[in-house]
């Protein structure tokens, strides 16, 4: 992308409504912004971050609308250039004509995610600080929200660099000894590299371990309702939504098809989905709806193995829990309210007892749900958690280069090549703060934004 001339798009969403703002960057951003735009102070010297209401005209001077404008001047805003935005009324032809005017003027329509990039290129955020920064945007829970501020904030980006900037100092240091082949390195020297190097594969392993947790409070979990018909997971899947959303009856094979609905539990965002009853069956559309179900075994995050509390385990049962078997599940024993006769020793799955209709036990499979798909890893401000899969590849590579530093040292090899695998390591590192990123990766990054951010 250029970076020196001066972009202008909506950086509000389409669509009517009270207000929409349009964001020009660059540096004819205020001689852009004072060609049009008649203050009612009748002032030409623009304060910085300061607000003047005005008329926006077109170069006929005719009226475009009532607005408020601000000035900011670099380097104190997103893109560290100047920076100007003018806050209309949220005509989808308003501000049409606004983005028109100043196209006419010689400004250009950012890119998806220029606003941003420039941030990126100027210093101001770091490359996953600036994929944070989409994150945090398409955030569906409030989970997801802390999670994708904390990185934009830079809690991921200072963890890493320390341990980078550890890695680097350990580089000259060997770099410094290769000059000197017929020395040896003191054993206290030696006994505190591997120690940090340790520590290091530690941090780096520690961090690693978090994605999947970090993933689904970004992107949410697949939970599907598996076992035999009438089992009681339409009702569940009520229970669960807080509203009347499947047909529960007392009719087998109700549901054919795959349900699903979108909820939060417990901070994470998560689809449900009711699936046909798991049975052998000989009506055609039936053996469709199981066939659905099976494959989507395959997608979930979570399995959900209901057995009937009030009945004996019949082999519909045991068919519906082969299906599950090696797959992330818990067992729900339902109908609690009930007595309960059934024998669930043949489930090895962790075992939680319901009630649709009193509530009973909801609140702790709630619970359980979030437990099972987070794991220690709960959103803090103070929790780093990796959410993105380029993230999680470069650490996985970094640390492989780490490992066989590590292995290299003790195996007493030659500095050369312990030096080698610390540049191979610091160039992963690189990889996620945007040092060493080509710019192929930086294009498939930023495309994916909003021309407005």
């Amino acid at each position: 992308m250029i970076t020196t001339d001066t972009i202008i798009a909506p950086a509000t969403a389409i669509g009517d409504g009270g207000i929409a703002v349009v964001r020009i960057s660059g540096p004819q951003s205020l001689s852009a912004l004072k060609k049009y735009f008649l203050p009612t102070s009748l002032t030409n010297n623009f304060r910085s971050h300061q607000l003047y209401h005005g008329i926006l005209t077109d170069h006929l001077g005719q009226h475009i609308d009532e607005v408020m404008a601000v000035y900011m001047a670099a380097p104190h805003t997103y893109t560290r250039d100047d920076v100007v935005e003018i806050h209309c009324h949220g005509s989808n032809q308003v501000v049409k004509t606004i983005i028109s005017l100043y196209l006419h003027f010689g400004l250009r329509l950012a890119q998806a995610g220029e606003f941003t990039y420039r941030a990126f290129i100027n210093g101001r955020l770091d490359l996953s600080q600036a994929e944070a920064v989409a994150r945090l945007i398409a955030a569906k829970s409030d989970s997801s929200r802390k999670l994708s501020l904390s990185q934009v904030e830079g809690l991921l980006s200072r963890t890493l660099y320390e341990i980078t900037d550890n890695l680097r100092n350990l580089l000259v240091f060997l770099e410094a000894w290769i000059d000197f082949p017929e020395e040896d390195l003191p054993s206290e020297d030696l006994l505190r590299i591997r120690n940090e190097i340790s520590r290091n594969i530690d941090q780096i392993t520690a961090i690693t371990d978090t994605y999947n947790s970090g993933k689904i409070l970004c992107e949410g979990a697949t939970i599907l309702l598996v076992g035999r018909p009438n089992v009681g997971k339409s009702s569940l899947l009520n229970a669960l939504l807080g509203e009347e959303r499947a047909i529960v009856t007392d009719i087998p094979g109700t549901t054919r098809d795959l349900l699903e609905e979108g909820l939060t539990l417990s901070g994470v965002p998560v689809r449900l989905i009711d699936s046909a009853g798991l049975r052998d069956s000989t009506d055609p559309v039936e053996v469709e709806g199981v066939r659905r179900a099976k494959l989507k075994l395959q997608q979930a995050d979570l399995v959900l193995f209901l057995v009937e509390g009030s009945a004996t385990v019949d082999q519909q049962d045991i068919y519906a829990y082969q299906a599950c078997h090696g797959y992330p599940a818990l067992l729900v024993k339902t109908k609690q309210d009930l007595p309960q006769i059934a024998d669930t020793s043949f489930c090895n799955f962790p075992e939680y007892s319901i009630s649709t209709k009193t509530d009973y036990g909801l609140d702790i499979l709630r619970a359980a749900i979030a437990d099972f798909l987070l794991g220690e890893h709960l959103a803090s401000s103070e929790s780093v958690l990796l959410t993105e899969q380029r993230h999680y590849d470069a650490l996985i590579v970094a640390c492989r280069y780490l490992t066989n530093f590590f292995e290299a040292l003790n195996a007493e090899q030659p500095f050369e090549f312990l030096v080698f695998e610390l540049r191979e390591a610091l160039v992963s590192l690189g990889q996620i703060s945007g040092a060493t990123t080509s710019d192929d990766v930086l294009e498939k990054i930023f495309s994916q934004f909003c021309i407005g951010k």
